[in-house]
């Protein structure tokens, strides 16, 4: 199983960025994506999760709320984050992980990418 996390970058304050995770090794509309972040310093934290393609449930942690948007194109295997008002406290390493099983907890997720940094930064 891989799991690679691109789309991270350099963005001023009130950008977007669009985080793709595109998966191979299994069936992508079988397992919940997890995306969760690591800010300099600090524990790493869920962002945002979506259930398998016959689920569709979706997670957002309150500070994603109405900012982030999770999709799944399962016949292209990859799960996308929509970053949208991005602010300085955004700034973090982006991972993603997939798991069997819904849940915003990274324990549910066996299967993690390297992950992509985004900078938040006037």
């Amino acid at each position: 199983v891989q799991l690679q996390a691109s789309g991270g970058g350099l963005v001023q304050p009130g950008g977007s960025l669009r985080l793709s995770c595109a998966a191979s090794g299994l069936t992508v509309g079988a397992y919940a994506i997890g995306w969760f972040r690591q800010a300099p310093g600090k524990e790493r934290e869920a962002v945002s999760c979506i259930a398998s393609a016959s689920d569709g449930r979706t997670y957002y942690k309150e500070f994603g709320k109405g900012r982030f948007t999770i999709s799944r194109d399962d016949a292209k295997r990859t799960v996308t984050l929509q970053m949208n008002n991005l602010a300085p406290e955004d700034t973090a390493i982006y991972y993603c992980a997939a798991g069997q099983r819904y849940s915003e907890r990274e324990r549910g997720y066996p299967y993690w990418g390297q992950g992509t940094l985004v900078t938040v930064s006037s």
